[in-house]
């Protein structure tokens, strides 16, 4: 099979353009939907990839970028500062758990883990003591950088860079009835005191399958790391503002981890943007006279005042509108509209977490690259719904804004989607 998607030269990500049919292009956003070159308005069920949080184009966020237009461009970060990023890292740390005092700009979620593991090896280091290990959770997903590969479930998606990739110890998935093995996985490892880091991602495992997992479990991860020095790297770039139902996973457990990483709805998916928010005692080991402690990393676009400003409006919305109401809102639509594939054969692992929907397809192959997939996205495209099933996973994560008939109308495409898929095996 010959795609027509060729014809353009732009290389599109996690696209085998072999395969795929013509990208047909978005002309406009507007609160839940896309609209694309022939005029029909597209449901982003997925929030363009997790990160439009109260929906496409809100006017108090756009406002924000069109007046800092008018101000700033770009403006070096290791030589100024300036207002934008100063206001947003103080508006951070109020919203973050107690405890972080720092704030470091990155510009996505794979970079603000990267600088969240080059920081807790950094820390080891500055302070005599190195330690070189970081534990991860099996069908993890943190980014595709060559660090945050390292750190992230190994297979198709990183077989050939297997030569640069960095080896990490993994404690298995909580699975019902096996969370003592997770926590003893896990105190085996750091027994050593080798291990610089637990690097999770907290309550919800995004990529590697809208993979859920209890609250208490971020409670005895936190407890074992403190027992033997570990730091605790929180990866909310996911999960964070507001998806699980809270404005952080962590939030669920009390959680107060040692660094922190935040991105897509940071700016409401208005623009790329990342932090990563770190406690004293991290920012003070790399503190000294010698510049050979600093800590180094950078990017040109550090800190862009423009994606700084539509990220503090993003706060004044969260401050200013019933975003929490919306979200608990959204997750009871979620409920009501899952029970019924709770006892239909056709769906295995039905599951929710706030605003996160997931249920797994019933077929014979599994995983990312079950066939099952690209058929679904098609069956889906055509009712004008932006579903991307993760293999035979699929989930819905919407904007807040999206409408009971907005859902309705997504379920009632996933339960067709089975029929069709049904039939089309028989």
């Amino acid at each position: 099979m010959t795609g027509t998607s060729r014809t353009s030269p732009v290389w599109h990500p996690f696209s085998q353009h072999q395969l795929e049919s013509a990208f047909k292009k978005i002309v406009k956003t507007d609160g839940a939907y896309l609209i694309d070159e022939e005029g029909r308005s597209v449901l982003d069920a997925i929030s363009s990839w997790w990160v439009i949080t109260h929906g496409h184009r809100h006017p108090v966020i756009m406002e924000a970028i069109r007046n800092a237009l008018e101000r700033f461009d770009q403006i070096i970060f290791a030589e100024y500062t300036h207002e934008p990023a100063e206001a947003l890292a103080r508006g951070l740390i109020r919203l973050a758990p107690a405890g972080m005092a720092h704030v470091f700009y990155s510009d996505s979620g794979s970079t603000s883990v990267e600088v969240a593991i080059k920081m807790a090896l950094g820390f080891f280091h500055n302070s005599g003591a190195p330690r070189s290990r970081i534990v991860v959770m099996e069908h993890g997903y943190h980014g595709d950088t060559i660090g945050t590969m390292s750190a992230g479930e190994r297979g198709v998606f990183n077989a050939p860079y297997a030569p640069l990739l960095f080896g990490v110890d993994t404690i298995p998935f909580p699975a019902p009835g096996r969370e003592q093995e997770t926590l003893d996985a896990l105190e085996r490892f750091c027994r050593g005191r080798e291990v610089a880091a637990l690097l999770i991602e907290p309550l919800v495992l995004g990529a590697g399958g809208m993979k859920m997992y209890s609250p208490h479990l971020l409670t005895e991860f936190r407890r074992i790391a403190e027992r033997y020095g570990t730091l605790l790297i929180a990866d909310e770039v996911m999960t964070g503002w507001g998806r699980t139902g809270t404005l952080l996973a962590c939030e669920q457990a009390d959680l107060v981890p040692d660094i922190l990483c935040l991105s897509k709805g940071i700016t409401g998916g208005a623009l790329p943007l990342a932090a990563t928010l770190c406690t004293a005692e991290i920012f003070d080991a790399h503190l000294s006279d010698d510049r050979s402690r600093m800590f180094f990393h950078s990017s040109s676009y550090t800190a862009n005042p423009i994606a700084c400003a539509a990220a503090l409006a993003n706060l004044e919305v969260w401050r200013q509108e019933p975003v929490s109401e919306r979200i608990r809102a959204l997750g009871v639509m979620h409920h009501e509209r899952l029970a019924p594939f709770r006892s239909d054969p056709r769906f295995a692992n039905v599951r929710q977490q706030g605003t996160i929907a997931a249920l797994d397809l019933a077929v014979s192959r599994t995983g990312y690259l079950s066939e099952v997939g690209p058929r679904l996205r098609a069956f889906f495209r055509q009712r004008d719904l932006l579903i991307r099933p993760l293999g035979n996973v699929i989930y819905l994560m919407p904007p807040y804004c999206v409408t009971v008939k907005d859902l309705d109308r997504a379920y009632g495409a996933i339960g067709e989607a089975a029929d069709f898929i049904e039939t089309a095996a028989s």
